[in-house]
Parts: structure tokens; C-alpha cells; sequence
């Protein structure tokens, strides 16, 4: 393992320890049915009151969550070579809408328990509930989460990189519509992923379409100019991706594009797994 993942692993360590635990069910190996799942000492409709500037939470994202409907933007506030202000859009109709084939491509290579990481409007962990499978989707938005549960989903207001529940014992983890850049560190959200799954676990990651590899801070927008506080961020193409999975030792099992959006399969080794080697199934778009 690189001294960069080691790092990061160390760094957030020392911060899950100091994050107050959910409770008696926080070990447990099992996904709690959406009724269960809330904050501690909170019913799941009685959300804590937060900073209005707080990225994802009182800002156009909450208000575009709540009707499904954009337009909506990242806009970059770090400077690069295209000149500043660029809008990076966010697809909301997409984000709210039902899987599509994309989707369901990522889906079926699902194994329970499922962790979707940023779950946003919860259309991934709504259909896996649906199909059966446990999954429970992760997000510091109270609008995302309001909505996953509302969908049958089942959702907790949390950041990665705070205490979860069943850490080391996740069969598959999601990172999905960008959410690669969550934290602005691609290696230590990778890191961080590959301590909560179990060896021989999954990560389905997507990349970015472009093959690019920054780090920029951004905020979210809407048409009319209005805007949360900056935050980190960054975008990385597959590549760059597999360079910082290959930093935080994952193996890559799979690559594919659906819809001009690429997908990565990445497992946490176990001696399983390591003597069938990796890339042991086929696919489209597959090396």
C-alpha cells in the first residue's frame, strides 16, 4: 500500500473514533428496515436544524431534490486553464427519475448488503429495496435523505467518513453520478471504501466521461444565481481512477460504458479471490 493511502487511512481513523456511535445497532451485520434507521435521539422526519450555507443542505440542491427538477450546476471557483466560472451541470431529472440502463447494468452486479455512498434522491437504493437486496444509502442532505425514505429506501444523514453502521462487513459499495469526487481526496474516499467492505468485497465506481484528474473547489447553483458555500471536490476520468485504486489496493475486475458513462468494478482482495485473479469475468468493453 502507498504511503499516501496510509496516510489517509490513518487520518480518518482518528476522526471515525472520535464520531459518537449510533447505537446498540451500529455492529450489527444487518441493513435495519427504513423505520429504523434515523440519527440518534431523532425521528427520521425531525431533522437537526443546520447552517444555511452548508453545502447539499439549505442550498439549490435541497430545493431541485424536493422538485425533481433543474437546472442545477457545480461551479468551479478554482482556476484552470479553460478560464474560472465554468458550470459543471448536474443531471436532476436524471438523479430523481427510475434507474435506466446504466443503472441496472450496476445494479445487477450487486451483492448484499449494498451501501450506496451519496445517495442523493435514493433511486438506487429504492430499487434494490424493491428487489430484496439490504442496501441503505449515506447522505449529509436532509432533502436526499427525506427522499430515499419516501421512495422505500432506507437512508441515514451521514457523511462517508463518519461512523456507519456494519463497518468492515458491506458485500458491495456504490459511487455513482460523480460522487468519486466526494471530499475533493479520490484516495482517501477510496481508502475509506475499502475499510468498510469485507475482504472479497465490491466497489462500483463511475468515472468521469472526460479522462481528467482534478482537484477544485466548487458550489452548487441553480439558473437564478443562487448558491451554497464552496466546497472540495474533484473529478477524475478512468485513469485516474485506477491509479488511485490501485494507490489503496483494489483490484480491478471490470470496466465498462453504458449511456457514454464508464464503470469500474474494484474488489478488496481476500485469499478467495486472489487465487481466481483479477478481470475473471467478461463484458462489454471489457480489456
Amino acid at each position: 500500500m502507498s504511503g499516501t493511502a496510509h496516510e489517509a487511512r490513518t487520518v480518518f481513523a482518528s476522526r471515525t473514533e472520535a464520531v459518537e456511535r449510533t447505537g446498540p445497532g451500529d455492529d450489527l451485520p444487518h441493513v435495519a428496515l427504513p423505520s429504523q434507521l434515523q440519527a440518534p435521539g431523532h425521528h427520521p422526519t425531525r431533522l437537526t436544524l443546520v447552517d444555511p450555507d452548508e453545502p447539499w443542505t439549505n442550498d439549490p440542491y435541497s430545493r431541485a431534490l424536493r422538485t425533481g427538477r433543474g437546472p442545477l450546476y457545480l461551479r468551479r471557483m478554482t482556476p484552470h486553464t479553460g478560464g474560472t466560472g465554468e458550470l459543471l451541470p448536474l443531471d436532476v431529472e436524471r438523479f430523481c427519475a427510475a434507474p435506466g440502463d446504466a443503472d441496472t447494468g450496476v445494479l445487477h452486479r450487486c451483492t448484499g448488503p449494498v451501501l450506496d455512498v451519496g445517495c442523493g434522491p435514493g433511486r438506487l437504493v429504492a430499487a434494490l429495496a424493491a428487489r430484496g437486496m439490504p442496501a441503505l444509502g449515506v447522505d449529509v442532505s436532509p432533502a436526499a435523505v427525506t427522499r430515499t425514505r419516501r421512495q422505500g429506501g432506507a437512508a441515514l444523514r451521514r457523511s462517508v467518513f463518519d461512523r456507519l453502521p456494519s463497518e468492515g462487513r458491506w458485500g458491495t459499495a456504490l459511487l455513482m453520478d460523480g460522487n468519486i469526487g466526494i471530499g475533493g481526496n479520490p484516495v482517501a474516499l477510496l481508502a475509506r471504501l475499502y475499510d468498510l467492505l469485507r475482504p472479497g468485497g465490491c466497489l462500483l465506481a463511475e468515472a468521469d466521461p472526460q479522462e481528467v484528474d482534478e482537484r477544485l473547489t466548487v458550489r452548487v447553483e441553480d439558473a437564478h444565481g443562487r448558491h451554497g458555500r464552496p466546497f472540495p471536490w474533484a473529478r477524475v476520468g478512468t485513469d485516474a481512477l485506477l491509479r488511485a485504486a490501485y494507490a489503496t489496493g483494489w483490484i480491478l475486475t471490470g470496466r465498462w460504458t453504458t449511456d457514454d458513462r464508464p464503470f469500474l468494478e474494484l474488489r478488496r482482495p481476500n485469499a478467495a479471490f486472489d487465487a481466481t485473479g483479477p478481470m475473471r469475468r467478461g463484458g462489454p468493453d471489457r480489456p
